[in-house]
């Protein structure tokens, strides 16, 4: 009874252990000077769990069934259309109000799919291959897009960067933690048998990495929405749009992957964001102030995947 309530509920869970680990620590007085230690040591500990669990996930795959589905172009086609129409609305009516919302917006709905996605997927019983195609074509055209659309929205700064420097920048950012778990697993496959095995044994080892790579994403989600000195009402702006662009994503996933029989993995593919990189994208490309709705949209898709998972559960 123990361990199924731990199954059903992992993802609340994790996410309230986050938030309250944040303000424990935050609040002892004796850890004031470690702050800038830890704040690296996350840096590190979370690719590390991410390339973890991508290669876990890629241990149950074949290279074969990476291959990418034409219809998995309206799914793309959702996130590119949405950010050139808000994009050249900026464009063309530069100084509207609201504009940092709208920025907010754009992020949310360019930004790529969550490595985590092919985790979730195979605990909703998904069909994950799908969403690793996706994942790495909807990269690619993040990589091709931003850079272009950028010297639009801004001037100086990164706009001025050129289109191929910004190019590289942003595949170095995620294509190594999409690539490098890929290469290891086949690697593991074919010379390392028996540890492969060993493996394929642990049926909820990629789940439980993520629930831990999850408490520390959503404590540096707090400390950003905490550090943020905007004002409320922009800051319930950003929340309220990115809380929009997640629901829709969401149900729109469903509706596209359903016609195409993959209703879990249109789901989770154009749903659920790799929001670490969406805050990179923000400080990095955007008005920073952007940065928070990828902290914002951390809170909402893993909400709804809790409730994903929770009625998954009951369900079986």
């Amino acid at each position: 009874m123990k361990v199924r309530f731990l199954k059903n509920w992992m993802l609340p869970i994790a996410m309230a252990m986050g938030v309250a680990s944040y303000y424990i620590y935050v609040n002892v007085p004796a850890l004031d000077g470690t702050h800038e230690v830890v704040s690296r040591m996350i840096g590190i500990v979370q690719p590390a769990l991410l390339f973890c669990m991508l290669f876990v996930s890629f241990c149950r795959m074949r290279l074969r069934e990476l291959k990418p589905r034409g219809w998995m172009l309206k799914m793309l086609a959702v996130q590119v259309v949405s950010f050139v129409v808000m994009g050249g609305l900026i464009v063309w009516w530069p100084d509207v109000q609201g504009r940092v919302v709208m920025e907010s917006a754009m992020v949310c709905m360019i930004c790529p799919t969550a490595t985590a996605a092919a985790v979730v997927t195979t605990r909703l019983h998904g069909n994950a291959s799908v969403v690793v195609s996706y994942t790495c074509l909807v990269n690619l055209a993040v990589s091709l897009l931003v850079p272009a659309m950028v010297p639009f929205l801004h001037e100086g700064g990164v706009a001025d960067m050129g289109f191929g420097t910004a190019f590289l920048l942003i595949l170095g950012e995620v294509f190594p933690l999409l690539m490098m778990p890929l290469v290891a697993a086949w690697l593991v496959r074919h010379l390392f048998p028996k540890f492969h095995a060993a493996i394929l044994r642990q049926p909820n080892l990629a789940f439980n990495l993520w629930a831990v790579s999850l408490t520390l994403a959503i404590g540096v989600s707090v400390k950003a929405i905490e550090h943020s000195e905007e004002s409320v009402w922009e800051l319930m702006g950003i929340a309220v749009v990115s809380l929009v662009c997640c629901v829709v994503q969401f149900v729109l996933g469903r509706v596209i992957g359903k016609r195409h029989g993959e209703p879990v993995a249109g789901t989770q593919s154009l749903g659920q964001k790799n929001t670490v990189f969406a805050i990179w994208m923000g400080y990095t490309f955007m008005n920073p102030v952007t940065a928070l709705a990828g902290g914002f949209y951390s809170v909402w898709h893993n909400l709804v995947n809790s409730w994903q998972l929770w009625r998954e559960g009951k369900r079986r």
